[in-house]
């Protein structure tokens, strides 16, 4: 039972590390795309791709929702695309690990704002020394795009929301149906902005494969290894092995984009980290995690 035990729990580690390798390869990935056809471009690119495979998998036409369902589905899908469309603004300006670890603020302000201890009051500060180590210093030379910063708190704001009206979701036939009628309502809305905005330069071949595969590396891939993961293990201990994201999207632009950062950049990151992790750790045991988490 030990070794069974063992080996499913290693199995949902593994697969959650993965889902963030990926869905950073993808922002890595996409932030090369800007220069082809912009951040608006790249975002309808990857809601597109990310709505087909996602109705291919998921089938949601057996299960669509009914009355009410769909005005939490419609705001959900409009965070989603909000929060798409935010970040993506945001590290054409900034560096991916500094975007991740400000958008990262949302879903820990849901987390922190539904505790009720005063032990939890340590994370919050420690949340906020890191927001206060991102803020741009215009006197610095090394000083961060204050717009940037502005776009990547916003689609932590838009990631808050996401997470809120998918719970609303509930009633859905499964995780998956949600998430694929979400991202169908952000498509409708973006798509069609890439589309003006960018015009044929969408339908380049040398921009339609690369489009593909940043739908699958950041939606498609990570969204069925976290439903994986979520079978065999804890809500807890999901949540508290995806505190490293912010890290391992740092790890990500140095990699693939050559983004290097400040010994003060790093720091504030971390202390995002402890605090998302520190949240995570005294959660209560009701506080249910979900994929939605990552889905930005």
């Amino acid at each position: 039972m030990a070794r069974t035990f063992d080996k499913t729990l290693l199995l949902a580690i593994g697969c959650v590390l993965l889902a963030m390798i990926t869905i950073q390869s993808g922002a890595s990935l996409a932030k090369q795309l800007f220069p082809l056809i912009g951040p608006d471009g790249t975002t309808a690119l990857r809601l597109g791709f990310s709505a087909i495979i996602l109705w291919l998998v998921f089938r949601p036409w057996q299960a669509l929702p009914n009355g009410r369902d769909w005005q939490a589905i419609i705001v959900y899908g409009l965070c989603l695309g909000g929060m798409n469309i935010l970040f993506y603004l945001a590290i054409a300006r900034i560096p991916l690990g500094i975007g991740v670890a400000l958008e990262f603020t949302g879903p820990l302000a849901v987390a922190l704002l539904a505790s009720r201890r005063k032990r939890d009051l340590f994370w919050v500060v420690c949340a906020i020394g890191g927001i206060l180590l991102l803020l741009p210093d215009m006197r610095g030379v090394d000083a961060l795009d204050p717009v940037g910063v502005l776009q990547a708190l916003a689609a932590g704001g838009c990631w808050a929301g996401y997470i809120l009206f998918g719970k609303k979701t509930g009633s859905q036939a499964s995780g998956g149906i949600t998430v694929a009628l979400g991202m169908t309502v952000a498509a409708l809305v973006l798509v069609p902005v890439g589309a003006v905005t960018q015009g044929l330069a969408l339908l380049s071949w040398q921009v339609l494969p690369l489009g593909l595969l940043v739908g699958i590396l950041s939606s498609a891939i990570p969204y069925s290894l976290e439903m994986v993961a979520l079978r065999h293990m804890t809500s807890q201990n999901f949540s508290v092995f995806m505190s490293m994201e912010p890290a391992i999207a740092a790890m990500a632009g140095f990699l693939f984009l050559a983004e290097f950062l400040t010994l003060w950049q790093w720091l504030a990151i971390v202390l995002v980290i402890i605090a998302s992790l520190g949240s995570s750790l005294t959660a209560g045991k009701t506080k249910t995690a979900s994929p939605v988490v990552t889905e930005h």
